[in-house]
Parts: structure tokens; sequence; C-alpha cells
């Protein structure tokens, strides 16, 4: 639908006389609902509202201490904002303000709960996407959208707007918090229900100065929050908090959520040994599932002892639900025992007794926020695991792909097009492979056929480690993390029993050695691998993508999930196997990516094998390939193309697109750097004739964000072209 507005975002100097400038404005001068924006680049401080009377709200902004500070002010309006659009522009930017990074946001929490308007999604979806894009171009903000929604500082950032079941949630924890009565708060939730986002939101919220709470537009439940943290205030005016997070990978993702965020610091997010060292007024624990006993402990157990010695506990009879307890006045558990996975967890017991105490207030959070299939599909994972489902008719989940593959390689192929496509697709396995490469990088751990991979290279953030989508991880890796796309590997550990029809374990196939340790009995140790499948099953926002070892197995999944389309199979009695010639129908492809961004990381430019080149394309000494990488020249080239170029050979290269070598380096011999741009030379006129002042390099890109490489005169010993850009042959 398309659809035509005016939209302007205009830049003024956030000081006294800004309500003269703003009335030379024709929105903000008659008083029509803007967004706003007050920033100060020195200090990266911003603050981000929206208003009907913008001169007002500067004055009362400047009075502000902390606002009064900030430098500039980016008045965003357009002639089809009203108060609803503006409010669900406001927030948004605030959202994704916060997870770019340029900025720590003075904003407190969000308003509880967004809230539909006429043309929401047919005109101001797309308006956003303009107002950002404007924003980008003043430098405002830098990331694109859509890397900004594949981030965990977006997914886990406290600025965010709460469903109808979190604030029911949310309202119970605060009455639990201010109640005499009630010492704990256990709040279960399966995978994907919202636990964390709410533990960061409640976090915040009890942190955030009463002027920037953004409540009491839409909602009842708002006005009732806000009452609830007034009252929290008179008891704890500046409550001493910290929130426990069991897995230090996931631990390393929220501190630096928190890291951007005005009021949060990352110390505020420690590990369970961490809170023995002082006493908290309110201790929230994520992922409270994975705390631990002294058990399986391997390199912890020093600190596990240590830790239960400072609190005067005996190390052999308390875990770390016992620490939390005693050094909070208030603890709140985000808790899920679907994903208790090793014998090193606390006991279901203990958290049973918890529940029991009639201190503890309990409550339940149902509603599917990761997986866009929803509960359906959480149920059927769950029926699928536990051989509960009715019927053999295969499950069809809406706007979700679940698929099931014959082949490891067809799986691993599928990812790496949805990596490509959409980002954060990754592969997750079953622990039935030793990890032989953490200490020998050459080998490989997992060999499924003809393929050959290796385990995840690093244990924290390694969903976003740069060589992530080649490798595999685990539960240990993915545990508490989304991703868009999620291919799953069932190992050589689980089967299925057809006569028993029951899924089966093979404990001799399951390599994790502090996984199993010290388990006497078979089925606890098929509950904890059932459940890491249960939860890793639950990774992917849009879709899954299932592969299993055991073919007995395969057979029943197929009876329950729809097979992936096998690829035709070639005719190989037909077809023609082509020669190679080398510059007769073949060029080198030299084992380089040329960076399409900025240059490249040092290279060596080797030649890797030859490659066919189209029939059209006369083969030639003066052509050669290589693989070009970005977005900065996707309007001709798109990321990850192989394309040909040829040799530079003089002449002028204005409005060329050429691959250029930056080499600044003594001896030539550690490599180089690439980039690929369009050629633009900046002359001028000397006494012997005319010179180079400068050359531009420029990106050809739909993404606004890229800018011009500029040489100047005095670099060009640094810089070669090496080829002009002839066409893309293949991604």
């Amino acid at each position: 639908m398309s659809q035509q507005y005016s939209l302007q975002v205009l830049k003024y100097k956030f000081a006294n006389n800004i309500a003269t400038e703003l009335n030379k404005n024709s929105f903000t001068k008659n008083f029509w609902p803007v967004v706003y924006v007050l920033s100060n680049e020195g200090k990266k401080r911003a603050y981000v509202g929206e208003t009907a009377d913008a001169q007002k709200r500067m004055a009362t902004h400047l009075k502000h201490g902390s606002k009064g500070q900030l430098a500039s002010a980016h008045i965003i309006s357009s002639d089809t904002f009203n108060k609803s659009a503006t409010l669900d522009i406001e927030s948004k930017l605030i959202r994704y303000m916060a997870a770019d990074g340029v900025f720590r946001l003075m904003n407190g929490n969000l308003g509880l709960a967004g809230h539909n308007y006429y043309q929401k999604d047919e005109l101001y979806s797309q308006l956003f996407i303009d107002i950002w894009d404007k924003l980008r171009g003043q430098g405002l903000v830098q990331h694109s959208m859509e890397y900004i929604n594949n981030s965990d500082l977006f997914k886990y950032s406290p600025y965010k707007s709460l469903s109808h079941d979190q604030i029911d949630g949310l309202k119970a924890i605060l009455k639990g918090i201010l109640s005499k009565d009630t010492k704990s708060l256990l709040i279960n939730g399966g995978a994907g229900t919202g636990k964390s986002v709410l533990a960061t939101f409640l976090f915040k919220l009890l942190k955030s100065g009463d002027n920037d709470l953004n409540f009491g537009e839409f909602s009842d439940d708002e006005k009732e929050i806000r009452l609830l943290v007034n009252e929290l205030r008179q008891i704890y005016p500046d409550p001493k908090m910290a929130l426990v997070v069991p897995m230090s990978s996931f631990r390393k993702t929220l501190k630096k959520a928190f890291a951007g965020v005005e009021g949060l610091s990352p110390k505020m997010v420690v590990g369970p040994s961490d809170i023995s060292k002082e006493t908290f007024d309110l201790i929230l624990v994520d992922e409270s599932h994975r705390l631990r006993k002294r058990v399986n402990l391997g390199a912890y157990f020093g600190a596990f002892d240590k830790a239960a010695f400072r609190l005067g506990l005996d190390k052999h009879n308390c875990d770390e639900l016992d620490w939390v307890l005693q050094q909070s006045d208030k603890s709140i558990f985000f808790y899920d025992e679907n994903q208790s996975i090793k014998p090193s967890d606390v006991d279901r017991s203990s958290f049973e007794k918890l529940e029991q105490d009639d201190r503890t207030k309990r409550l339940q959070l149902k509603s599917q926020f990761r997986v866009s299939a929803g509960n359906d599909y959480v149920d059927f994972v769950r029926g699928l695991l536990e051989n509960d489902l009715k019927g053999s008719a295969t499950f069809q989940p809406k706007n979700y792909e679940l698929l099931l593959f014959d082949s490891a390689e067809a799986l691993v192929e599928k990812i790496n097009e949805k990596n490509e496509q959409h980002g954060l697709a990754r592969l997750i396995a079953g622990y039935s492979w030793p990890w032989i490469s953490n200490k020998d990088p050459s080998k490989f751990d997992i060999e499924l056929g003809h393929l050959n991979l290796k385990w995840n290279s690093t244990s924290v953030d390694w969903i976003n480690a740069p060589n992530s989508v080649a490798e595999v991880g685990c539960i240990h890796t993915t545990q508490g993390y989304d991703l868009n796309y999620a291919g799953i590997i069932f190992g050589h550990e689980i089967g299925y029993d057809p006569d028993k029809d029951e899924i089966v374990i093979y404990p001799d196939n399951y390599h994790d050695r502090n996984g199993k340790q010290s388990i006497e009995d078979p089925q606890l140790l098929k509950k904890y691998i059932l459940n890491i499948y249960k939860t890793i099953l639950l990774r992917g926002i849009k879709g899954t993508y299932i592969y299993a070892c055991d073919k007995k197995l395969h057979e029943y999944l197929q009876k329950h999930i729809q097979l992936a389309s096998a690829p035709e199979a070639q005719d190989t009695t037909t077809a023609e196997v082509i020669e190679l010639q080398p510059y007769i129908n073949s060029v080198p492809l030299y084992d380089l990516d040329a960076a399409a961004g900025d240059f490249s990381t040092l290279q060596q430019a080797t030649h890797k094998k030859w490659l066919l080149v189209p029939e059209d394309v006369t083969a030639s000494e003066t052509l050669f390939a290589c693989r070009v990488v970005g977005e900065s020249m996707n309007r001709v080239i798109p990321n990850n193309s192989i394309c040909l170029f040829r040799f530079e050979r003089g002449g002028s290269r204005n409005g060329k697109i050429v691959l250029v070598e930056h080499s600044d380096n003594i001896e030539g011999d550690i490599g180089s750097n690439y980039t690929v741009k369009e050629y633009q030379s900046i002359k001028r006129e000397s006494d012997d004739g005319w010179e180079h002042k400068e050359i531009h390099l420029i990106p050809r890109s739909n993404d606004p964000s890229f800018e011009p490489i500029v040489l100047k005169e005095e670099q060009s010993l640094e810089f070669r072209v090496i080829g002009e850009f002839v066409q893309v042959l293949k991604r």
C-alpha cells in the first residue's frame, strides 16, 4: 500500500532560545503532536519523548537538572501524527536507540502494554523505518533496524512493553515485595515465556526515577503499578539489588544489556558465588533452575566451597538456592523445571520445599513470546519427546517452519541459507560427540557421513561469535538465547524403540561428563537429556529444522513432522562433466575476502582453485575472481558474492568499481587489506598538469550509513588498485 506523507527531522540547539526557534516551525508552533530526541554527543546521553506542546516541554526539560545538560534537540514531525502514533513511535525509538548503543538513554521503563490504533501497521510501520533512516543520516543512530532486531541488547533490554500475562505477574511481584508475610516469589514459566524480559524490566523499574516512568496513558494497570512503585520507594528508597544469572555466557549477555541503560550497571548482574560477599534488599534470579548444588562442579568446586564457608553453611548440605535466601531480604526466582539439565542443578525437591513455605508466593507465566508458533508448538514438543502425541498426523504450525531432514548436509545448507537471509541461524546438537577440537583446533568433533563439523570454539557468547554459523552449539552455549532459525541435530545418545513405542537413551554415547557422572538412575539421565532437547527445540523464533542420527528415531519423527523436500537428483548418466581449462573456460579464484565496507583484515591473496566462467565470458589471463563480503556495495554486489575482476590496466578509473589493496607494512609479507568501492579522483591543476588531490572510494548501498573512504595524496603509496569489477558470477 503506497502512502504519501510529510516527514521532517529538524535539529535545534537545546538552549534557552529554543522556544523562539520552535515558534518558526508550523508543527511546534501550532500544538501538533511531535516526537523528540534530546542528546549530548560528548557525554553520550540521550532522552526520547513525545508531546503536543513542544515549546513548553523543552522549557521544562531545560530546568531539569540532568536533561538540562543535553545539547541538541531533534524534533520529528509529520502531518500524519496523532497522540497514539507519537506514543508508539516514542516507545519504538527508546527500544531501538537503547539497543543501538550510541547513547545511554535517560528514560525510565516504557508503558506496560503496547496498543493498537488506526493504520498502525499500514502506515506507521513504514513511517518509523523512514524516521530511523533520517536519524541514521544525521548521525544520531548507527545500526540498521535488521541488525538491532537480531541483537541481544534489543531482546533483553528493559525497554520493553509487557504482555497482559507479564503485567499480571509484575503486579503480583510488586505486591509480594510489599507484603510483610512474603519472603520469596517463585515465577514459573516455560522457555520463551518472557522470564528474562520481566526480570530486566522489574530491575529497571525499581531503579528509575519517578519522573522518568512513562506510565498512565492507556491502562488502569499502569496507574496501579505507579502506586505500588511509589509505595515500595517508601520502604526501599534506593534498593540494593542484584540480578543473579547462573550461566556465565548468558550472564555476560545481560551485563551488556545493563551497560547501556541509565541507572543500571553491569556490576548489578552477578554469579551465585558473588552474593556470598554481601547482603541485598532484593535478589532476582533468572534461569534459577540452573542454580547448583555440590555435585559434578569440576573447576567450580573451590569457589563453591569458599562461598559456603563465607556464609557459615555446610558445603555438603547447602546449595546456591540457600545462598540467595540467606543473603536477601526478598528474593524472586524465575524458574522452569523442564530446563534443569544436569546433576549439579538444584534438586526439584528444594524448589518444592520453597513452594510449600508459607512465606513463598507462586506465580505462573503462560504466554509464549519467543516461538512464533506459540503454545501449540510448545505442547507439541513436550508430547513428541514424551511419546504423548495423539494420532499420527504431522504437526503443521502456522507462520512457522518445522521440517525434518533426511541428511545432515541438507540441514547445514538450510541453516547457512537462512543465516544469509535473516541472520542468527545456528546449529545445535545433543552432547553425543566428545569435544576434541577444544585441545586440538585442527581436528573435527562431529562426523556425519561426509560432513565434518566442530563444536563451538568459545563457551562465552558463542551465538554472536564471528564463526558460529560454521560451528555447532550445545545446550550450555544456547540456553537462554533466541535464534531466528535453529538446526537441531539429535545425536547418537538418543533413539527410538518401536516395540516399546518410546524414546530411549544410550548413556555410553552421552559425552557430557559433568552431565551424567554420579547418576545411578537411568530414568533421571533420560529426564535430563529430554530436557536438553525440549530446551533447544524452543530456541528458534521463526523456524526449527531437525536431523536425527538414529534411523528409527528419524522414522518416528517423520510420523509427526513434515519432511523437507529433497533436491531433485541429477541425472549423472547424461550429465556432461566439464573439464576446467585454465584461461580457456576458467579463471583463478583467489583465497581472499574483499570487504564491501571498510578495508578487510590482513590477508594474503593465494590461488585457491580454478573457477568455471559463464559461456558469454571470454576467459583470459587478465581476469580473476574473489569473494566480496559486506553490504556497502549491495546495490550492485550482493553480500558474499563471488565476483569477476580484470587486472588493473591503466587509464581512467573514475566511476568504475575497483578492488583496492592497502599495505602499510614494511616487509609486505604479512598480508594486505582489501576493499571494493566505486573510484572517484578529485584532481587539482599544478605546474606539471593535473594531479590527484584526493581519492574517494564510494559505497553504493541501500544502507545510507556507509560513507566514502577518503585517501589523501600522501597516502597514495600505501594503496593500489588491483583490478576493475566486471560482474557478479554467483552468490
